[in-house]
């Protein structure tokens, strides 16, 4: 299959969480025990999960998922001469 298809780009996302140690930073109390939801291929399906996991750990006040854009680190082009 040629890459010329109608297939939409993959724009990758991963979605994960963990306990904070303190409110309001990003610096997890236990990096053994982050909860690594999954990897998804856009950033709907990433915010659904996203959402589903950060509404079950509501009554958790230091419990904080995020979702991050793989495909902006993995892009081909970063690092190239332009």
């Amino acid at each position: 299959m040629s890459e010329n298809t109608s297939e939409p780009k993959q724009l990758l996302h991963l979605v994960f969480g963990g306990e904070l140690k303190k409110l309001g930073g990003v610096e997890f109390r236990d990096l053994d025990k982050l909860d690594i939801v999954g990897i998804y291929p856009n950033f709907e399906t990433a915010q659904r999960a996203w959402k589903s996991k950060a509404q079950q750990t509501v009554d958790n006040a230091h419990m904080r998922y995020f979702i991050v854009h793989m495909h902006k680190l993995l892009d081909p082009n970063t690092g190239k001469a332009g």
